[in-house]
C-alpha cells in the first residue's frame, strides 16, 4: 500500500529555500504566510486559497503543483498564504459571524505588509481561487491593497453567479442545516463522524444523490459547494491520490460565510454583509460601483464545466471591461470546472501556463 501524504505536508516544493512567516491581523487573529525561494531579484507571486482550503491547493506533492511551476520558469521568490478561511486554523469552525469584509479589510492587508517587510517594495503579483478570489478583488476595489501588479482570479471574482441547484441550496440551506437539523458546521469528514449524530445522518443522505464514486468526502463536498456528480472538478482531471486526499486539502465550514455569499447572489455583485459594522466603516457598500478605479489587470480564468460559480468571471470581465477595455483578460479552460484548473493533474499542461504567460507580461509592463 503507498504511503498517505501527510496532511498539510511541503513535500510537493523540496528544491526551494522555505521559511514561515507568522503575522497578526489588526483584529487580533494569526496567521501565516510561505515563502519559497530560489533566488533574488524576481517579483514576489502571492497565491490565495479559497474557503475551507488553505496552502496546501499550491504545493500539492502527488503531480507538479502551481509553486513549483512558478519557480521553475523565473518567478522564483513565491508566497503562499493562509487566511482565516485556511484548514490549518480553527476560525471557520468557531462560533462568531466571518464574513468576506473581514479578509478585504483585515488579513491581505497585513499578509502584504509582512511579505513587503522582507522584500521591499517589489511589485507583488497575485494568484487567487474562489472566494479568496472575491475577497481579493474586493480589497483593490476598496483599495485596502496597493502595488499589485496583476491578479489572476480562478472562478470566481466581483460577479458570483449561481446554477439554480446552488441558488437554492445557498438561500435556504444555512437556516434549514443550522435550526432544523442541528447543523452548524459543514464538513466533509462527516461519515467518520459518531453514528447517528446530525452530521452523520447527513453524509448518509447526501451519498444516496452521489453515486458517481465512493468517496463520502467528496460527495459531501460537492453538497456544500455546488451542484453537479462532482461539482467541484471533474474526476477524470484529477489524480488519484488527490481524490483519495480531497477532505485533507478541503475542510469544515461554518455558515456564516454562505450568508454573505447568498447576500451578493442576491445583489448579483459584490456587497458588503453588514453597512452598520463599524469595523468595516472604511470599505463600500458596493464594491461593483468603485470596481471602475481598478488599475491592476486581471486574468478571468473560466472552466467551461464549473458547477458552482458557472460563468461569473465571464460576467465579471465584460463588467470591467466596460470601463477599462484593454486592460483585462478572460481565459476560458475547456474540460475545467472550478477546483481542477489548481488541482487537476495536467493543470501544469493546460492552465499554468496561461497564468505565466499573464504574469510575465504584466511583470515586463
Amino acid at each position: 500500500m503507498a504511503q498517505r501524504i501527510p496532511r498539510f505536508s511541503l513535500d510537493g516544493v523540496p528544491d526551494a529555500e522555505t521559511a514561515h512567516h507568522p503575522f497578526t491581523t489588526e483584529d487580533g487573529l494569526g496567521l501565516g504566510l510561505t515563502r519559497f525561494r530560489r533566488g533574488e531579484g524576481a517579483d514576489p507571486v502571492l497565491l490565495v486559497h479559497g474557503l475551507t482550503s488553505g496552502s496546501d491547493l499550491f504545493t500539492m506533492p502527488e503531480h507538479r503543483n502551481l509553486t513549483s511551476y512558478l519557480l521553475d520558469h523565473g518567478f522564483t521568490d513565491v508566497w503562499v498564504l493562509d487566511s482565516r478561511m485556511s484548514n490549518r486554523f480553527p476560525y471557520n469552525t468557531e462560533p462568531g459571524r466571518r464574513t468576506l469584509d473581514d479578509l478585504a479589510r483585515f488579513d491581505y492587508p497585513a499578509a502584504l505588509a509582512e511579505l513587503r517587510r522582507h522584500t521591499g517594495q517589489r511589485p507583488v503579483h497575485v494568484v487567487a481561487h474562489c472566494l479568496g478570489s472575491v475577497a481579493f478583488a474586493m480589497s483593490l476595489s476598496a483599495g485596502t491593497v496597493d502595488g499589485i501588479a496583476a491578479l489572476v482570479a480562478n472562478s470566481v471574482a466581483l460577479t458570483p453567479r449561481l446554477t439554480s441547484w446552488s441558488r437554492w441550496k445557498l438561500e435556504y440551506g444555512p437556516e434549514l442545516l443550522q435550526h432544523a437539523l442541528g447543523v452548524s458546521v459543514l464538513d466533509p469528514r462527516a461519515r467518520s463522524a459518531r453514528p447517528f449524530t446530525p452530521g452523520w445522518a447527513l453524509s448518509r443522505l447526501v451519498s444516496l444523490a452521489h453515486r458517481e464514486c465512493d468517496n463520502p468526502a467528496c460527495h459531501m463536498i460537492s453538497f456544500m459547494w455546488g451542484s453537479g456528480w462532482p461539482a467541484l472538478y471533474s474526476h477524470e482531471n484529477l489524480h488519484p491520490v488527490t481524490h483519495d486526499r480531497i477532505a485533507d486539502l478541503l475542510g469544515p465550514s461554518g455558515l456564516d460565510y454562505l450568508r454573505h455569499v447568498r447576500k451578493m447572489v442576491r445583489a448579483g455583485h459584490a456587497v458588503k454583509y453588514d453597512p452598520r459594522d463599524p469595523r468595516h466603516a472604511t470599505l463600500p457598500d458596493d464594491y461593483l460601483t468603485d470596481a471602475a478605479g481598478i488599475d491592476t489587470p486581471i486574468l478571468f480564468l473560466a472552466g467551461d464545466r464549473n458547477h458552482v460559480f458557472g460563468d461569473s468571471n465571464v460576467i465579471c470581465h465584460r463588467e470591467l471591461s466596460r470601463h477599462a477595455p484593454d486592460r483585462h483578460e478572460l481565459a476560458v479552460l475547456p474540460g475545467y470546472g472550478h477546483l481542477d484548473p489548481i488541482i487537476g493533474k495536467d493543470a501544469d499542461r493546460d492552465v499554468f501556463p496561461q497564468i505565466l504567460d499573464f504574469l510575465r507580461r504584466r511583470a515586463a509592463a
